[in-house]
């Protein structure tokens, strides 16, 4: 006797044993342990602002400018999102509070549902430094170092040594990018396009779970933004890492599966 009970089923040598039972055929259709119950429950998102509000002091010293009213955001795993808005609407201060880099006045923020308002400055920085790559409209690549040089100032954060895997994956990424003869050049020898490439292989290089890129293509003319545009989501796709982009371009939001719209401090479905 097999299974629960039932005799064996044999054909020549060969034996099937007994007939699959019902949490056999659920494990071979869903590839969860026999055991596990399926849940239709969504995805918690990876990186999450709920009814955040954010204010700055104004120029003149008068009233707070507020920013941010009670806007809420939620990413997922590997998603790719694109806010859109205005100069001034707030859409840099999205990425300023999701990537740990300011903290709101209301609300909280997320990530893998860990309260990131509540973290000590010391583990903010190894938060932003291991869990999120950053991307902005300018380069701010250093003058006087190598293309591979500069990819790697990352993984220099964690140690006085880069591990030779992080040498070797910097080399790979540069490589994807198309720029394996440029890796010993410095950025003055590099063109405006190139050196944003640079740039995306540098937020990649910890392998972080996120990457925050603002107005990645905001300085580069038509056919280098093109590409780097493709290349940024070809690499979100790749890596599996969730993008956030907040850009004006409806070319390079439209590479991405969802598309947000900053208004009045909040976020809505872009049309």
């Amino acid at each position: 006797m097999t299974g629960a009970g039932l005799p064996a089923v044999k054909h020549g040598a060969i034996d099937f044993g007994a007939p699959p039972s019902a949490s056999d055929r659920l494990y071979r259709l869903t590839n969860r342990p026999p055991d596990a119950t399926v849940s239709c429950m969504p995805a918690a998102p990876l990186i999450e602002l709920e009814g955040v509000s954010k204010s700055y002091p104004s120029a003149d010293g008068g009233e707070a400018v507020s920013i941010l009213k009670d806007a809420s955001l939620g990413v997922l795993r590997g998603e790719s999102v694109a806010i859109l808005g205005p100069s001034g609407s707030g859409k840099s201060t999205i990425l300023n509070l999701l990537g740990g880099l300011d903290r709101p006045d209301r609300g909280v923020v997320r990530f893998d549902g860990r309260d990131l308002g509540g973290l000590p400055e010391p583990e903010l920085a190894r938060f932003r430094n291991r869990s999120v790559g950053f991307v902005f409209q300018q380069h701010h690549l250093l003058p006087h170092a190598t293309v591979l040089e500069n990819v790697l100032i990352p993984a220099l954060a964690s140690g006085n040594s880069v591990p030779d895997e992080a040498v070797a994956r910097a080399r790979r990424l540069i490589e994807r990018v198309g720029l394996q003869t440029r890796m010993d050049q410095l950025p003055g020898r590099l063109s405006g396009g190139e050196r944003q490439r640079v740039a995306l292989v540098r937020a990649l290089v910890n392998q972080p779970a996120v990457v925050l890129a603002d107005e990645p293509t905001g300085a580069l003319d038509r056919g280098n933004a093109s590409e780097v545009a493709r290349l940024l989501v070809e690499l979100n796709q790749e890596t599996g890492a969730t993008l956030v982009i907040v850009t004006h371009s409806i070319e390079l939001a439209g590479l991405c599966r969802r598309r947000l719209e900053l208004r009045d401090g909040r976020l809505f479905a872009a049309a």
